[in-house]
């Protein structure tokens, strides 16, 4: 009995060859899945690893001493339960040591200390430009800059001491606590490279109003350890060595660090350890899981399609098989003999299929993975065959089932050519197959997580059900065409459309080729919107092509630096972040001026040239400057209490801004005047302050500003060109400018008058809500009055909810500008190749940079991004399936196409007509199979696609695509069709030769 199987197996070795590879593909289909996320899950890591910023790849345990509760003022620097924790049993980390003191004596001001830093293996990470490194007690070396602007050489001797916050004084100050310490300049130095993991997470190269220049004095371990010191900042860093943060480490790692975090809450409370490699292995950790949901979605429906295609080619194999499996029933076989003899054919080509798919799916994955993540491995394990017997069962139930009327139907049918249709059994299998999918797509909808349980099922049954539906309300119609073309004579249409219509199984294989082309489309609808999605994350979420974050400094210098590298505006602009509040939103305060050229911008936001009108309306009138240091107003006052005069004042050539304090303002006319150092190159009046003295007491009065002393005159007498707050109403008065006063010396009560140079509220565009307060915050921590102008559908860099502002504006509003902590530079892909020196030229130097490439390629190398090539790769299979389908179902039913066509040509029909049927009937199919097919895959990308993790699990807050672009969607539909297309036409042109030569 074997024998004669393997004799039907051999004698129709094309079909058995052909239902073999359609096995395979099923049970590779399965293998892969697996196999693929065990790749992917490598591969995320790799690339995560690969792309983490040096936070990510270091550690450090800090403790900070006082002296003032140690038993000894001079015990020395040491670090013995800091080394405990960093140094027992943790390898493939090198650490350096290194103490932080403040210090005052070397800058003029005391407003930030000087940091004054001992760092192990110091002299390997710097460029030393003048003297020599550190060698001795005593030494230390000054950076470039600070000793320039200091006139500072080596060899020179120079004072720290020791220091303390004064959190009492208005600003905060550092002073003095301790013997002075008299030190020699050995050196003069500049850092190889400020972001270098070498430096850790001490932040030595930032500068700001609170933090220094951003330059440390570096000193050795024993300068320090003989140095009367108030606070020390110790720490051990840990700079990860090549192969620590490894794919095949990363469960180690993570043990780890909780067995660190674990020690150093033992140790003492001082002790703090810190380290941001968490954060990239929770990253990780996420994109693996994304990648795990993004995998199946495909995966399901390819081995649902390649079962599908099983059942439908070994179905069409039993129908031509049927006259021999007749004369086995007329003979009286038993039944397990008919069973035997009726399946064993297919049987034996899908078990061979199937065994060959464990070992092809594996390869597969391998080749795929070899080609898209070098480097990362495949690691394959026995866990990638988990779903291959599964596969190959499911497989085999296809195979039988598809010839269960030939197993249990009388001889009598067995002999007929066209059996009668089994509609009830269909429709009861439709009507199975959309209630599922009714309730997958019912569950998907309602759950907070689509992708689990039987979710993970609706794309692949609602696919297969529009599908289904779609052939069954389809093939009538055609029915009813072929009818009409024949009653007018078009024979060639009206046979290939009734060979469509009545063909047992036609339905079915129509069906399965709309299914290849939905999955494929779906596959394309799927890469196609997440591509997009991490260019809007790369470019919108970035802000711009490059981002240059400088050195501290105020918006007013910013801005005229920038604006002197790029007058027009054509590819830099100048940017700073508003912090965001209880009530107000974060914020953006741009150079309008190049809006229209360097940020990235939303789909279907506002034209960036109106918004500049907008934001920007008018060139602000001439401020009100100061020509010299010599600061003087006149003011002619009648108070009821004690009030406080201040004026607020910002350098005109440089960071300079101060709050000018008169102390108390005196009845009747007085001149309060002040030499101020950061004017004599002119200044700008930004507002006068007048407060009072305690909280709860309230003081009135009236005041007259009759003048300023400024370079120009200033129309005082104009109360329209002059703004107060709620504390002080304005009015004209003959000799100058009239204040009604009512203060207490709380914030909210504070006087400010102001000379307008904005329009008032500043007008913003926002995303998201209007500010509910109807504010924003500027850098003096107050809020300014805004109008919500336009809506955005986002800002750049913030996202769905924020707020822009021009930046000229929100400085010249501001009451008491400060140094910006953080201002950027954006710039274009137009920035010339030397904009770095260019911005270093007008005092701007550059602390980092990221750009929109930079963040592409860490987003293509995350878990959706890498999970989705293997749609791509479903995309493949799927078409493939399609085309194997139909080319087995064209070879099974050749010789019944050809006795029929050969006997209507003897008969007298034309060769003509008999042509069109042959050749145009399958092309004809895979046409309209692909139309319907793309209308499938919309639907189901409507009912499914919003619950892709395509971004992520924690996706953005952009203004993500939804939908893929139409040409994706084509070219997907397109290449499949081109391959079926070809099958269809090959196939016919096949049997018309076959014909003729009849």
């Amino acid at each position: 009995m074997i024998s004669l199987v393997l004799a039907m197996v051999w004698n129709r070795r094309g079909q058995a060859v052909t239902l073999a590879l359609l096995a395979m593909l099923a049970v590779a289909s399965a293998v892969a899945a697996p196999a693929y996320v065990i790749a992917a899950e490598r591969a995320v890591a790799e690339g995560q690893i690969a792309t983490a910023p040096t936070s990510e790849r270091t550690l450090v345990a800090r403790r900070t001493t006082d002296s003032l509760q140690e038993a000894s003022p001079n015990v020395g620097i040491k670090f013995p339960d800091v080394g405990r924790v960093l140094l027992l049993g943790l390898g493939g980390f090198t650490f350096y040591h290194s103490a932080e003191v403040p210090t005052v004596g070397l800058e003029a001001g005391n407003f930030s200390p000087t940091r004054f830093v001992f760092r192990q293996d110091l002299c390997a990470h710097v460029l030393v430009l003048a003297g020599r490194c550190l060698a001795g007690e005593g030494d230390v070396l000054l950076g470039e800059d600070t000793a320039k602007r200091l006139e500072l050489a080596v060899g020179d001797p120079i004072t720290l001491t020791a220091a303390r916050a004064n959190g009492l004084s208005r600003p905060p100050t550092w002073d003095a606590d301790g013997p002075p310490k008299r030190l020699t300049v050995a050196g003069v130095y500049r850092a190889v490279d400020p972001a270098a993991p070498y430096w850790g997470l001490h932040g030595y190269f930032v500068s700001g109003s609170d933090v220094g220049p951003g330059e440390p004095v570096f000193t050795t371990a024993g300068t320090l350890d003989t140095m009367k010191r108030t606070t020390t900042a110790m720490a051990i860093d840990g700079i990860a060595q090549p192969g620590t943060l490894d794919v095949d480490r990363l469960e180690q790692l993570r043990a780890d660090m909780e067995r660190l975090d674990v020690t150093a809450a033992e140790l003492q409370d001082s002790l703090q350890f810190d380290s941001g490699i968490p954060h990239l292995l929770d990253r990780i950790d996420e994109g693996r899981a994304a990648a795990r949901m993004l995998v199946p979605v495909l995966a399901v429906p390819l081995v649902l399609l390649a079962c599908f295609t099983i059942y439908l080619t070994v179905g069409y194999g039993a129908e031509g098989r049927q006259s021999e499996l007749a004369v086995v029933a007329l003979r009286g076989a038993r039944w397990w003999t008919r069973w035997w003899l009726a399946t064993g054919e297919s049987l034996v080509a899908v078990l061979g299929g199937a065994v060959a798919g464990c070992l092809a799916g594996q390869l597969l994955v391998n080749g795929v993975a070899a080609v898209l993540f070098p480097g990362a491995g495949t690691a394959p394990a026995f866990t990638s065959l988990r779903y291959a017997p599964l596969a190959a069962a499911a497989a085999l139930v296809a195979a039988v089932a598809a010839q269960r009327r030939q197993l249990i139907s009388p001889v009598s049918r067995l002999l007929r050519r066209t059996p009668p249709a089994d509609r009830r059994r269909l429709a009861a299998a439709e009507a199975i197959v959309a209630a599922l999918a009714i309730a997958a797509g019912v569950q998907y909808f309602l759950s907070d997580d689509p992708l689990t349980g039987v979710g993970l099922f609706a794309p692949a049954l609602i696919v297969l059900a529009f599908a289904l539906v779609t052939a069954r309300l389809l093939l009538p119609l055609v029915s009813r065409y072929a009818v009409r073309a024949l009653a007018r004579g078009r024979l060639g249409i009206a046979l290939a459309g009734l060979q469509l219509s009545r063909r047992p199984g036609a339905g079915r294989l129509f069906a399965l080729l709309v299914a290849s082309v939905a999955v494929a489309g779906y596959a394309a609808c799927t890469v196609d919107t997440a591509a997009r999605g991490r260019d809007v994350e790369a470019s919108l979420g970035t802000g711009a092509d490059r981002v240059l974050v400088v050195q501290s400094t105020t918006r007013q210098d910013l801005l005229t630096a920038v604006r002197a590298v790029d007058p027009d505006g054509v590819f830099a602009m100048a940017a700073v972040r508003i912090p965001g509040g209880s009530t107000t939103p974060p914020g953006l305060a741009v150079d309008t001026r190049a809006l229209a050229a360097v940020p990235a911008w939303a789909d279907g936001a506002p034209s960036r040239a109106g918004l500049r009108e907008v934001l920007h309306p008018a060139e602000p009138p001439p401020p009100v400057v100061y020509a010299g240091a010599d600061i003087a107003v006149e003011i002619t006052a009648t108070t009821s209490g004690a009030m406080q005069l201040a004026v607020s004042l910002s350098a005109m050539d440089g960071p300079g801004v101060q709050l000018l304090e008169f102390g108390d303002l005196k009845n009747g006319t007085h001149t309060y005047r002040e030499n101020v150092a950061i004017c004599e190159n002119k200044c700008r009046l930004n507002a006068i302050r007048v407060t009072g003295t305690g909280t709860a007491v309230e003081a009135t009065g009236d005041m007259v500003i009759r003048g300023l002393g400024t370079a120009t005159s200033v129309p005082l007498t104009d109360a329209e060109r002059w703004r107060g707050t709620q504390s002080a109403r304005l009015s004209a008065a003959p000799d100058g400018l009239r204040a009604d006063l009512r203060v207490t010396g709380a914030v909210a009560d504070t006087a400010w008058i102001q000379p307008v140079t904005t329009p008032y509220p500043l007008p913003v565009a926002y995303a998201g809500n209007p500010p509910a307060s109807g504010t924003i915050i500027d850098s003096g921590a107050t809020t300014v009055p805004i109008d919500a102008a336009v809506a955005l559908p986002a800002v750049p860099a913030l996202g769905r909810h924020g707020v822009i502002v021009d930046l000229e504006y929100s400085d010249l509003i501001s009451v008491t500008p400060k140094l910006v902590p953080q201002p950027e530079v954006w710039l274009n892909a137009q920035a010339p190749a030397d904009i770095l020196d260019r911005l270093g030229e007008h005092g701007l130097q550059v602390v980092s940079e990221r750009s929109a490439a930079q963040i592409k390629a860490g987003l293509d190398r995350q878990g959706p991004a890498v999970a989705l090539w293997f749609h791509l790769l479903a995309a493949i299979l799927a078409g493939l399936l399609g085309a194997g389908a139909l080319a087995l179902t064209v070879a099974v039913d050749r010789a019944r196409r050809t006795e029929d066509l050969a006997a209507l040509r003897t008969q007298g029909l034309r060769p003509r007509p008999a042509g069109l049927a042959t050749l145009w009937t399958y092309p004809v199919l895979v046409v309209i199979a692909t139309t319907v097919g793309l209308l499938v895959v919309a639907a189901a990308w409507r009912l499914t696609g919003w619950g892709l993790p395509l971004a992520g699990l924690t996706p953005p807050d952009l203004p993500m695509p939804t939908w893929p672009r139409p040409g994706a969607l084509l070219a997907a539909a397109g290449a499949v069709l081109a391959a079926q297309f070809l099958v269809a036409i090959l196939s016919g042109r096949d049997l018309r030769r076959r014909i003729e030569s009849r």
